[in-house]
Order: structure tokens, then C-alpha cells, then sequence
């Protein structure tokens, strides 16, 4: 059983910084271990990508946040983090944790939430 937490999310105005932690507990499959990542949703909008990594360690960000959001992991592979510059009024949604059963590889198409099957509850980060 996987369970993921995340923690950091708060409010801030825009231009301001924030950074989100995520922890995973328990065991998620062979060579999963690195692959994770940042969702978010918006009221009355779909879940998108934000940024993952994948089995092989290499990041992903969707372009709206690329040169903005930085994901980064723990030495230890089960701790996740997405350090958040220049914050936009367009950020504001539920942002959540997500991490793989199995091994993945490739780029833009990690941006999908169907690729992730472990969510956790999501922290929620409001820009004005």
C-alpha cells in the first residue's frame, strides 16, 4: 500500500515563492522508486501536469511553469518537492503528489494523469 502526503501549500501574492513537500510511504513496485511528480487542479478545470520525474531521473515540466517551478527528490527517493518561483494568479489550484507502480520513461506524455496511479490528498496554493 502506498500513501502519499504532501504539506506546504499556503497563500501568497503574486510574484511570491513557495515550496511543496511530498513523502511516500510504503512500497510502489520495482523501479518506481524515482518516478513521481506535480499535479495540480483548478476549480471547474481538469487535472494537469506540472512537473515529474521519470525512472530514469529526468525532469518534465509543462510549459507553463517551466523556468518557474523547480521539482526536486530526496537522497532517498521517497520525498518529493516542487520549489515555486514568480507565482501567478494562474497557479492557484490543488496541487498533488503522484508516484508510479512501475517503471516509465519518455517526456511530455509523464503530463498525464492516467501514467500515475498513487495520489495523495493535495495541498492547496492560492495566488492573488
Amino acid at each position: 500500500h502506498v500513501q502519499l502526503v504532501e504539506s506546504g501549500g499556503g497563500s501568497v501574492q503574486a510574484g511570491g515563492s513557495l515550496r511543496l513537500s511530498c513523502v511516500k510511504f510504503g512500497y510502489a513496485g520495482a523501479g518506481s522508486s524515482t518516478c513521481m511528480g506535480w499535479f495540480r487542479q483548478a476549480p471547474g478545470k481538469e487535472r494537469e501536469g506540472v512537473a515529474v520525474f521519470d525512472s530514469a531521473g529526468r525532469t518534465t515540466y509543462a510549459d507553463s511553469v517551466e523556468g518557474r517551478f523547480t521539482i526536486s527528490q530526496g537522497n532517498a527517493k521517497n520525498t518529493l518537492y516542487l520549489s515555486m518561483n514568480s507565482l501567478e494568479p494562474e497557479d492557484t489550484a490543488m496541487y498533488y503528489c503522484s508516484a508510479s507502480s512501475r517503471e516509465v520513461y519518455g517526456g511530455k506524455a509523464l503530463l498525464h494523469p492516467s501514467v500515475f496511479p498513487y495520489w495523495g490528498q493535495g495541498t492547496q496554493v492560492t495566488v492573488s
